[in-house]
């Protein structure tokens, strides 16, 4: 009785398992599941990234020489067009605006007369070209439709031709040494008025000094300013330089005149009122 007493007392002695240390048993448990499972699942894609690499590894690219030759002739035949798009000559060359120049003078000035190519041919060139010529004042230059180019002159208009220096005075007072068809200066004109002539020079209209032949200097006691101008039709004006302008008004007084007396010849007087004197 007494063993089976003391036995008991030890059963009783006995701690058996709480439920903290029961749950505590059970975390561990999955804690160890979970991290046998994120190995696992980690150890995967690092096996899948060495295969992809060593498959990276494995390949190789094979060069097509078939279309290596083909893409060179596409670049060569490409090359080939441009060049002969840019070696295109000019076709056609129009010119308005020149009077005394002829059209074969100006594309001779401006290195035309080969007809180069059109794309090859600036416009900044051509204007310098012909714009070095004291005969032309400006030009304006256009391109078209890739083989035209037009040219608009403005020529730079002859004042008179000097007989004493043979040289031709145009309207920006540059000289040139031909009579580029321009009334001829006959004779000296003092320095103390010879600016002031150039600048009434200046005055006259074009089509006015196309008619003007001859230009001489004749002073009197009474004005040391008078000219004296010879018409190409057969008549002469008097002026002075305070009356150079008048001489514009030539072809309606002269028109005036005839209508009244006929086509007769004489001396137009500008140089003190307006009146005509016929020759006898």
């Amino acid at each position: 009785m007494k063993q089976k007493k003391q036995i008991n007392r030890k059963k009783q002695n006995v701690k058996q398992p709480t439920f903290k240390n029961k749950q505590i048993q059970k975390t561990n448990h999955y804690n160890v599941k979970y991290q046998k499972q994120r190995k696992t699942y980690n150890s995967a894609p690092k096996q899948i990234q060495k295969k992809k690499i060593k498959q990276k590894k494995i390949k190789r690219f094979k060069i097509r020489y078939g279309r290596v030759v083909l893409l060179f002739i596409c670049l060569w035949l490409c090359i080939f067009i441009i060049i002969k798009i840019l070696e295109l000559p000019i076709q056609n060359i129009y010119i308005n605006g020149n009077d005394r120049l002829t059209d074969q003078e100006i594309i001779e000035l401006a290195k035309l007369d080969t007809y180069p190519s059109y794309f090859k041919t600036l416009t900044s060139e051509l204007k310098k070209r012909l714009e070095k010529d004291p005969r032309i004042e400006s030009v304006k230059i256009q391109k078209r439709k890739g083989k035209e180019i037009y040219l608009t002159i403005n020529e730079n208009i002859p004042l008179y031709y000097n007989q004493n220096t043979g040289k031709t005075v145009l309207f920006d007072l540059r000289e040139i040494e031909e009579n580029w068809n321009a009334p001829v200066l006959l004779n000296y004109i003092p320095d103390t008025i010879y600016e002031q002539f150039q600048m009434k020079m200046k005055e006259i209209d074009s089509d006015i000094l196309e008619r003007v032949s001859e230009i001489m200097y004749q002073p009197t006691s009474v004005d040391n300013e008078r000219f004296l101008f010879t018409m190409r039709d057969g008549n002469y004006v008097y002026l002075t330089l305070e009356t150079f302008e008048n001489i514009n008004n030539y072809v309606s007084i002269y028109a005036e005149f005839t209508s009244k007396h006929g086509n007769k010849k004489g001396i137009l007087n500008l140089d003190s009122g307006q009146f005509f004197t016929i020759f006898e």
